[in-house]
């Protein structure tokens, strides 16, 4: 019977690291496509994904910090739905927002539909304008809330994630929107976290992940070349682009949702690159495409 015991074992292991193997070769090959795109662009990318459902995982400069732009609005949110959670705010109190809140030169879907201010909204709405649409007004508002950016660095909490400036001091000069930073690795783990519903409860999880599934900026990254009914629950960023056609960051981050229920997270982060800001797109929406026909094939066979 030990020794029947033992032959199974011996299979069991001998199955699974063959199926590892098999699997290292595939991953190899979709590291080398991915490498393949990312040399020709003259920016610096960083690529981080993970399968939530088998924990396969393919990281490029992943560890390596890159501005993060409107990405933070995804931390934002978390730390926001924390403290309803908690019962410290409520998704229905209502925010008053005034002209002064609404500066001008930034992006504020907001502000081009209420100039004069003066406009009250529930909290849930300010979350939707942060998220959904990207408005920067709105963020700083909701960061106003909770104290400021060090509230969001607390709930946070990892050396990987570093938050300096809201959206008005990003916006005073060229280099302080680089002050903000995480790296594709801490991006992929947390959006990990999140549908896990590890961070914030199921009701505040469902929330954020349908306000970011209904995403209307950065369709052509992530979203870019996938089929046109995927779902994808995103988190865009951009920064500046200067006289010089430098583009300081392209980013996306979010949560795919493939064929047959699977699921995989993708974080693309692209920094520094002059190859044009459609270009950076594509990239992105390559790396994404890539991802999707990696894992399509896989299950297929």
């Amino acid at each position: 019977m030990k020794s029947l015991f033992l032959m199974k074992k011996t299979l069991i292991i001998f199955i699974s690291l063959i199926s590892h193997s098999l699997f290292s070769q595939n991953t190899t090959e979709l590291q080398q496509k991915i490498e393949q795109l990312i040399s020709l662009n003259n920016g610096t990318v960083g690529v981080s994904f993970i399968d939530l459902e088998s924990g396969d995982s393919l990281s490029i400069h992943g560890g390596d910090h890159f501005p993060m732009m409107s990405v933070f609005k995804f931390h934002l949110a978390l730390t926001v739905l924390d403290k309803v959670d908690k019962g410290e705010l409520s998704l229905k109190q209502q925010l008053l927002i005034k002209k002064s809140d609404l500066r001008e030169h930034t992006w504020s879907p907001f502000r081009d539909s209420f100039p004069d201010g003066e406009v009250t909204i529930t909290l849930k709405e300010a979350i939707q304008w942060t998220v959904s649409v990207s408005d920067n007004n709105m963020c700083d508002v909701l960061i106003r809330l909770i104290g400021g950016v060090k509230t969001m660095d607390d709930f946070i909490n990892d050396s990987q994630f570093v938050v300096k400036n809201d959206e008005a001091g990003m916006h005073e000069n060229w280099e302080a929107q680089f002050l903000n930073t995480t790296t594709p690795d801490c991006a992929v783990e947390l959006l990990k976290q999140f549908y896990e519903r590890k961070l914030v409860s199921k009701k505040s999880t469902k929330l954020l992940y349908q306000t970011m599934v209904e995403t209307s900026v950065g369709p052509n990254r992530i979203k870019g070349k996938l089929p046109p009914t995927t779902i994808v629950a995103h988190r865009p960023g951009t920064s500046f682009t200067n006289d010089a056609g430098l583009s300081g960051a392209i980013n996306d981050i979010g949560i795919i949702e493939l064929p047959g229920g699977k699921r995989v997270i993708l974080a693309v982060f692209i920094q520094n690159t002059t190859n044009g800001f459609k270009q950076g797109e594509a990239l992105i929406a390559d790396i994404a495409r890539a991802v999707w026909d990696f894992y399509v094939i896989k299950e297929e066979r």
